[in-house]
């Protein structure tokens, strides 16, 4: 822990607090700290290369990366009402926009960029960044919880006491239906990769919910939890759409599987019913009083949950020895076969193994995405071996020299830290010609059909 520290202090760098996010596919995250920012490719389980660092010891808050493309979209701490357009292959900066307020979230697809402030969000065509539309006076949604498809659908909280969510079309620039997803305040949020579906949970955590986009309606319910509640850190789709991916503040990480039939009924389905008949669960707890309070509480002890609630339980899971961190979850096919990564706030990606069965996952990889600022040790999921690989992300050619050690139930993570083995500004104000061309065709995934 003390060579750590020391290698850290030396080149100005923290340890931990890092912002790590996925690209839309992926296939790709970026990894942002007070340092700057860098992108990795994820090639295979056992490779993850680095592609960019950008080396300018500037504290970065946002790094976006737009699929497998050299678009980046960039927000500093000491500048976070400014958004910079980065070109990271050239490292230039295309082109930047200046909003009234501190950016708090920046979504991407291929043919839509989507900028949220506090009280409004910014709607810019991808391929010259004009400034399409604006929404403003929204409930105040201090952070930055909006959600955008790959066909441009477009989701936003709507109210400032119910959880309530705008579907809007981004692509065509008109506002589709509300779905009254929770009574509490909505925590978090995303759609699946073909915007027909989206999952939310609510700020007590319990409850997981999926809808139908085209009509509203609900499609399936998990329960995360039954008596705890718990913070939501990231809710995601596979891209194939049948597995959804939560992580909390809490020690487990849930993989719930999404019913094909269920979602085909819900499409089939013409008209939006009214969703007050299906209130929360978690809220109608609160409601109960007195002796049937108690008797609820009682009954929970002789009942089984899933039989009591009518919700589906986790098809797999993760428990982690750190709980409390931020981890970034997702389910995707490395090498045919799916996995599940979960990226930590610490500066560790975590690759497991998701059996067919379901049930626990297997750890088999972890990789270290600190950098140059910290000695490189990537380690296998095997309980009795530690892989040393090289003191570099991008000398991972290099072979393994294993060790053998004995079992032991703390994490990698935690080995490898040292512990022991048990001003206002017009919005959008670029300074770009506004019908600039800004990247190749030849640079940009092809435009898909919405």
């Amino acid at each position: 822990m003390s060579d750590i520290k020391k290698n850290s202090e030396s080149k100005n760098s923290s340890n931990g607090n890092f912002r790590i996010n996925f690209n839309q596919d992926y296939t790709s995250l970026s990894v942002a700290n007070e340092c700057g920012y860098k992108l990795f490719s994820i090639l295979s389980v056992n490779k993850i290369d680095e592609i960019f660092n950008s080396e300018n010891n500037v504290d970065t808050k946002i790094a976006e990366r737009l699929f497998g493309s050299s678009l980046v979209s960039v927000v500093i701490t000491r500048e976070q009402y400014k958004l910079k357009i980065v070109h990271f292959k050239k490292r230039t900066d295309i082109c930047e926009f200046k909003y009234p307020k501190n950016i708090l979230s920046v979504k991407m697809n291929r043919s839509r960029l989507v900028v949220c402030l506090k009280d409004s969000i910014y709607i810019h065509n991808i391929r010259d960044m004009r400034l399409l539309h604006s929404i403003k006076q929204l409930p105040d949604n201090l952070t930055g919880l909006i959600t955008l498809s790959l066909n441009s659908h477009l989701a936003y909280p709507c109210s400032k006491d119910s959880g309530n969510i705008q579907i809007y079309d981004a692509g065509n620039l008109q506002p589709r239906i509300i779905i009254e997803a929770h009574s509490s305040n909505v925590a978090a949020m995303n759609f699946s990769s073909s915007g027909t579906l989206l999952a939310t949970a609510s700020q007590k955590g319990t409850v997981i919910r999926v809808f139908c986009t085209k009509n509203g309606q609900r499609v399936m319910e998990f329960r995360r939890g039954v008596k705890r509640y718990a913070q939501i850190m990231s809710l995601n789709f596979s891209i194939c759409g049948s597995f959804l991916s939560v992580s909390s503040n809490t020690e487990t990480i849930h993989v719930f599987k999404i019913d094909q039939k269920a979602r085909e009924a819900a499409e089939k389905r013409q008209d939006k019913l009214a969703l007050t008949e299906s209130g929360d669960e978690e809220d109608k707890s609160d409601e109960r009083s007195g002796i049937m309070k108690a008797f609820s509480k009682a009954m929970e002890t002789f009942i089984p949950v899933s039989t009591m609630l009518y919700q589906d339980r986790a098809f797999a899971h993760v428990q982690l020895s750190e709980p409390g961190l931020r981890y970034t979850c997702v389910v995707a096919k490395l090498e045919k076969d799916l996995r599940l990564m979960v990226a930590c706030e610490d500066g560790f990606l975590y690759i497991y193994n998701l059996d067919a069965n379901g049930g626990e996952c297997k750890l088999l990889k972890c990789h270290d995405l600190r950098g140059s600022l910290y000695d490189i040790t990537e380690l296998n999921g095997n309980e009795t071996s530690i892989d040393s690989l090289s003191t570099s992300v991008n000398e991972t050619n290099k072979a393994d020299s294993p060790v053998n050690t004995p079992a032991f139930e703390t994490s990698f993570a935690e080995v490898m830290k040292g512990k022991s083995v048990v001003n206002p500004i017009n919005p959008a104000e670029t300074y770009q010609s506004k019908n600039a061309q800004i990247f190749d065709e030849t640079n940009f995934p092809p435009m898909c059909q919405a």
